[in-house]
């Protein structure tokens, strides 16, 4: 484990997992580009070396929360109910972005 509390291989997969995530949930439901939304996403979830004592810190929320913030803006929740949780696909894209080769993480920086 590095200072941060994340191992490489953890922190590279959790960062794969949320881009996906949250460039899955620009292209389905705020009508993106899936160029535009990988882009988004790398800059929303950029490399942090393991150094970084802020490195993970984004992950205190899903990238679906930050996606729709993105999207709907503050208080999204209050406004549009059914947009608190997300549907089971972004579960899915998630889990696909978890799957991928960690080293992928630090190539897309």
């Amino acid at each position: 484990m590095t200072d941060s509390g994340w191992s490489q291989e953890e922190y590279c997969r959790y960062l794969n997992a949320e881009r996906r995530a949250y460039a899955w949930t620009l292209s389905e439901l705020g009508g993106f580009t899936a160029d535009t939304a990988r882009s988004a996403a790398v800059e929303q979830y950029p490399y942090l070396g393991a150094a970084d004592p802020y490195r993970g810190l984004v992950f205190h929320h899903e990238s679906w929360h930050w996606a729709m913030l993105r999207l709907h803006g503050d208080r999204y929740w209050e406004r549009e109910p059914g947009l608190l949780h997300p549907p089971s696909a972004y579960e899915a894209a998630w889990e696909a972005g978890l799957a991928e080769d960690p080293a992928t993480a630090i190539l897309t920086a």
